[in-house]
């Protein structure tokens, strides 16, 4: 499908297989260690150690992100993860394996501390040199002069093919393997947004490009959360604090009482109802809110004689949580209401927090709101936070790393009605650039009216490919549904899911070059 150049030609040669054969130059991973910049990548991940020397050797930054990449992809589980690199040599030449070797490459616990060491900002960061470079090479593709057949032939006659290998083989590169370097202790003051430093506007650039804007909730994966089984939870679980607090004064002093078989009765009649009215869910909150109550304040008596130092970990955390929790529940029960700020949805899962984005399917969704802009096809993060936001706060920002990352502004700015307020309407035409969408106020009687409503129609028929774009991710990687745990963590996960939607966009776009340079001039791009 695609030829290598002289460097890849040369590890796929060498590449050692206990079973013989060689390694196939034309295969998918083969074609995506040639496209990520290792060697950057690794500085990048050496810089967030903070002592070399301290610690056990680390891992490479090429095993690091080339695992983090195959998990995504292939939507595996961390320990199905290491097996498949176990079994597939294509895996560990992607790593930057020089032979195959039938053993597990690391536990599958060190995928956590990946995901912790890259964290948001740097896989944005990488993410942004695969974009542009893909882009800067099909722009340069495009403003080459096509040739005719019969020219194309000649070519091939004199030179055997050599200016086809030439061509395809310049758009892959692989760097040298970086050196292993040591481990560092963990960092764990990240950011949530990444975003680079604005620049004042300047209307003398000229404008050039279409870019698209939006704003999608990655759902996290978590029970759809009610007022009741929340409170349900946190009782359970203070029950077993109590029960870890008493324990060293078994037969000593009386066990306090927590009717927990009571409360239990009183919650499953409740649950079990296909259709409970208001009335009675309140009824059941109330209840549920006095057991609670009733578990704090007993654990705030055997404090006085087994410190919380007998908890484990798990066990502290989660009595910090339903503390907070009760207070909340408590406040709203009061106030009879259902907002209150920062509420938690999850005891396992506090930084969670509910979107409100009043879909068909789901009025409601439980996860980060992520505002994520698209250009020709490569879609970059321009906001990932855990609390709500206003998405049209962001389009000046997202046009400004335009700005930065190509050096001019956008001609076009295709986005939704929720975007056109007042001041990016008038920060677009300061600079010159058409915001898509209807104007503000009375619909106009002149004759533009026809063209205004063709070209708001063009553009909403352009701006499907944002919204394929988060269908893509939502369906094939998994961005629909967040399986890590951690709020960092989590944030990793959704940019190594772009990372890899423009890895899948530049393969395909180097597929059709192939068939393009051979002479299939009707492929479009896709």
């Amino acid at each position: 499908m695609f030829v290598l150049n002289r460097d890849m030609a040369d590890l796929l040669e060498n590449f050692y297989l206990p079973f013989g054969g060689k390694l196939n130059p034309t295969n998918r991973w083969v074609q995506l260690a040639a496209i990520i910049p290792w060697d950057k990548v690794e500085e990048k991940y050496v810089s967030s150690f903070k002592s070399p020397a301290i610690g056990q050797k680390a891992y490479s930054a090429r095993i690091a992100l080339g695992s983090l990449i195959i998990k995504e992809r292939l939507g595996l589980s961390d320990r199905e993860t290491t097996l498949q690199i176990q079994e597939n040599p294509y895996l560990q030449f992607f790593l930057g394996y020089t032979a195959y070797v039938d053993e597990v490459p690391f536990h599958h616990s060190l995928l956590t501390h990946f995901r912790e060491r890259l964290g948001l900002e740097i896989l944005a960061e990488v993410n942004d040199w695969i974009a542009q470079a893909a882009l800067q090479a099909e722009r340069e593709v495009e403003a080459k002069p096509k040739s005719s057949k019969r020219d194309r032939d000649d070519d091939d006659n004199d030179a055997g093919g050599s200016q086809l290998t030439m061509e395809v083989g310049d758009a892959f590169s692989i760097p040298e393997e970086p050196p292993v370097v040591a481990k560092k202790p963990r960092n764990m003051a990240k950011k949530l947004h990444v975003l680079p430093p604005t620049t004042a506007p300047t209307a003398e650039v000229m404008n050039k490009g279409t870019l698209m804007l939006d704003a999608t909730c990655a759902p996290a994966d978590i029970k759809y959360p009610t007022d009741l089984g929340l409170l349900n939870h946190a009782r359970e679980i203070l029950e077993d604090i109590i029960d870890v607090l008493h324990r060293p004064h078994v037969g000593a002093m009386e066990k306090p009482r927590t009717y927990r078989e009571k409360a239990r009765k009183s919650y499953l009649s409740v649950s079990k109802q296909r259709k409970a009215s208001g009335k009675v869910i309140r009824k059941a909150i109330k209840k549920q809110l006095g057991y609670v109550g009733r578990n704090l304040r007993i654990i705030e008596a055997l404090v006085k004689y087994t410190p919380l130092t007998e908890l484990s970990k798990r066990h502290y955390r989660q009595l910090l949580i339903i503390s907070e929790l009760y207070r909340q529940q408590r406040e709203m029960m009061e106030k009879k209401t259902h907002i209150v700020a920062d509420r938690i949805v999850s005891i396992e899962q506090p930084h969670v927090r509910p979107m409100v984005r009043g879909k068909a399917g789901a009025n409601v969704e439980f996860g980060a709101k992520i505002a994520a802009s698209l250009v020709d096809g490569y879609a970059w993060i321009e906001t990932a936070q855990w609390d709500s936001f206003n998405e049209a706060t962001t389009l000046q920002a997202s046009v400004e790393a335009y700005k930065q990352r190509f050096g001019y502004y956008p001609a076009v700015i295709l986005a939704d009605k929720i975007y056109r307020n007042r001041d990016n309407l008038n920060y677009c035409k300061a600079l010159g650039i058409r915001l898509s969408g209807p104007k503000l106020g009375r619909p106009s009687k002149e004759q533009s009216e026809v063209a205004d409503c063709r070209q708001e129609r063009q553009d909403a028929v352009k701006r499907n490919a944002i919204e394929g774009k988060f269908g893509e991710g939502k369906r094939k990687l998994g961005l629909g549904r967040i399986r890590a745990r951690g709020a960092e963590t989590s944030l990793t996960v959704i940019a190594l899911q772009f990372l890899v939607m423009n890895l899948e966009r530049r393969l395909r776009v180097l597929f059709l070059l192939f068939f393009r340079l051979l002479g299939f001039r009707d492929l479009r791009w896709v």
